[in-house]
């Protein structure tokens, strides 16, 4: 019996041992995402469906998030072109059509491309993305084609997820260095910079931090290539929070190669240092290589600007008011503040006032209202976007820009962090971010160079060194060219590459197809279509438009195919007439008092197909309208966790479904 006991403590506390030691923070082993591929592969040759050809139907006056540019240096007609989902591109008509070459690969998520010209058919990709944003999905490493992207093979650092910068040495095309980010949801050790020196067969880590520092930007002295500079970024990307910045982020020198490296980035000189330094990127003058750009997403707190007016009402204002305190607002004062944050029309400054008179709210209750993690996120005042030069190969550092880079990064740099500096001119220079700008006195001031019909969201940018002012650009929709600095720009958007979060179909006769796509709205056409210019003639594309920024879900009215439920992120839901293009806000809003709402990124949202007066959307609780969206009921409690501590809405509903045989059947 004793020894019985004793076996049953020993394998209760082996399991104790072993539940704490396991990864808190699981993930998928590359290999296995690997084997489910070719698994999956094989399953298609003996599908039922392996003979249905399937067809581009639109929507192709837009593309998908580009990460990437490579450009024949000789003949930039000739470029490729990497997509964030989208695989890997080829034009050789300046973007009037494109080849797929990255199709059938394990993964067609990229973060950078190389290519070595000198030979013209030797490329290189890195896969995952390299922007850390949700929809960034991880890749399986590096991979390599020498025969012009017809076929290729794996070449190493599968487990790294997330690729940001390839460097080739001109010199010695076997040498080669990576950035390798690493995981975006988990700590990992395959993140920092790598060496190959035979091709790609071998690897080593040249410079590693630690599990949560990785390598995002690399950049080459062209003159020699043992200096290399590696941009360092401390990032952890949770379900319910994200990190951007941290102490160990900063810029690396290297002068032997990548073998050893020193941090050229302290308070001596004259470099930000501390949790507040976020991701970087990096740009040397080709004509001067001593000469560095970079470009920093600094994410410290910015101090109060002296002679700014102040406003008279916040939220954090109110959290400290007593209810005396709060019942001496000015009725005007607390109009603006609710204006500004979205109280919904019942809410009314006599019924507020009221209701912390009785004492049946709080002024903390006001000033929670309808603020989430996300919010809070957003509204963070940092310093954002900054513009370092360094004119001495990184010893030390001067701050370009004398005021705040305003609206360019906001408070999502980690979606950014390209800076480029013209060939020819060291004083011009790009920033990349919402808008592009640039910059003619390196740094101090700057103007835009995207036009109206340009998309925002910059990621990719190529100057031709022997033709001033012509630029290739990547963006969230595609690829854009100009020949004169921007104040022109031609679209060269013809591969079918957006990132649709959604699809769905009505009843019309030919019927059309409606999706949500990432950051380019709901669009809908008719299934017949096939991309073509002949709409050109007549001015009327087929695909139209019904809603901007990141388009989620989309449900159809199919009694008559002309009321659309959509929306983009965060539950920001709408009931649109088609006809008359009205929209009704259908997202539902809590109580002042109870606790708010939390959303997902993409909310679900569902019509009843035993009424289709009768529409569900979920936040944390299920909530149902009986008259098309204009009152909603809720009909759950909280049917999660409850929430988690971060600035990411968490702990939310992601699917809702109704059975088609039994109304209420949820």
């Amino acid at each position: 019996m004793k020894k019985l006991l004793t076996v049953i403590i020993v394998v209760f506390l082996a399991t104790i041992a072993s539940a704490q030691t396991q990864n808190p923070y699981p993930f998928t082993p590359a290999q296995k995402r690997i084997e489910a591929f070719q698994k999956r592969m094989a399953m298609r040759k003996t599908s039922l469906l392996k003979n249905v050809k399937l067809r581009s139907i639109g929507p192709t006056i837009m593309s998908g998030r580009v990460v990437d540019i490579a450009v024949n240096p000789k003949d930039p007609t000739t470029f490729y072109v990497a997509y964030a989902t989208g695989g890997l591109w080829k034009t050789t008509d300046n973007g009037i059509s494109f080849e797929p070459l990255f199709d059938n690969e394990t993964s067609i998520t990229i973060g950078a491309i190389a290519v070595d010209w000198k030979y013209g058919k030797t490329i290189w990709v890195g896969t995952g993305e390299n922007n850390s944003s949700r929809s960034s999905y991880a890749g399986t490493g590096l991979y390599k084609s020498i025969d012009g992207g017809k076929t290729w093979q794996s070449a190493g650092l599968q487990e790294s997820q997330h690729i940001g910068r390839i460097v080739l040495d001109p010199n010695d095309s076997n040498t080669v260095w990576v950035a390798a980010i690493g995981h975006l949801y988990s700590p990992n050790k395959e993140r920092g910079v790598f060496k190959t020196t035979d091709g790609g067969k071998t690897w080593k880590k040249v410079l590693y931090i630690d599990e949560n520092t990785g390598a995002i930007d690399l950049a080459i002295d062209p003159q020699n290539p043992n200096v290399l500079y590696a941009a360092m970024w401390y990032r952890i990307r949770r379900a319910w929070n994200f990190t951007g910045a941290g102490s160990t982020s900063g810029i690396y020198k290297s002068n032997d190669g990548g073998n050893t490296w020193s941090l050229i980035t302290t308070k001596v000189s004259n470099f930000p240092t501390g949790k507040g330094v976020g991701r970087i990127g990096l740009a040397v003058f080709p004509k001067n290589p001593e000469i560095i750009y970079a470009v920093l997403d600094n994410q410290f707190h910015r101090k109060k600007e002296k002679g700014k007016k102040e406003e008279k009402l916040t939220r954090e204002k109110i959290r400290k008011m007593d209810k005396e305190e709060f019942l001496q607002i000015k009725s005007k004062d607390l109009v603006a503040f609710m204006k500004k944050n979205g109280f919904p029309k019942k809410y009314t400054v006599k019924k507020i006032m009221g209701m912390v008179k009785e004492n049946k709210i709080t002024p903390k209750d006001v000033a929670n209202y309808l603020e989430d993690a996300e919010k809070k996120l957003y509204n963070t005042p940092i310093i954002g976007t900054q513009i370092y030069r360094s004119n001495n190969g990184g010893k030390t550092w001067v701050k370009m820009n004398k005021g705040y880079i305003n609206d360019m990064y906001y408070t999502y740099g980690y979606y950014f962090g390209q800076v480029r500096v013209d060939p020819e001119n060291y004083k011009e220079i790009y920033l990349l971010g919402v808008p592009a700008i640039m910059s003619e006195n390196g740094g101090k001031s700057f103007k835009s160079i995207g036009g109206s019909d340009v998309h925002g969201d910059f990621h990719a940018l190529w100057i031709d060194p022997n033709k001033e002012g012509h630029l290739i650009i990547g963006n969230d929709g595609g690829i854009n060219i100009t020949y004169n600095n921007g104040k022109t720009w031609f679209k060269a958007n013809t591969p079918a590459v957006g990132q649709f979060y959604s699809v769905a179909v009505d009843m019309e006769k030919p019927y059309n197809v409606y999706g949500g796509m990432q950051d380019n709205g709901v669009w809908y056409g008719p299934h017949t279509y096939t991309p073509n210019y002949n709409w050109y003639s007549t001015g009327q594309y087929p695909f139209k438009r019904l809603l901007g920024g990141d388009g989620m879900d989309v449900q159809v009215d199919t009694t008559d195919n002309n009321l659309i439920y959509a929306g983009f992120q965060f539950g920001y839901y709408y009931r649109i007439n088609k006809k008359t293009h009205r929209t009704v806000s259908v997202k539902p809003v809590n109580d002042i008092g109870k606790p708010n709402l939390r959303f997902n990124w993409e909310t679900p949202i569902k019509l009843s197909s035993h009424d289709r007066n009768i529409f569900y959307i979920g936040s944390n609780i299920l909530y149902r309208s009986l008259d098309k969206g204009n009152h909603l009921i809720p009909i759950s409690g909280d049917l999660t966790k409850g929430g988690k501590s971060g600035n990411v809405p968490f702990h939310t509903l992601t699917s809702i479904d109704e059975s088609p045989l039994k109304f209420g059947l949820i």
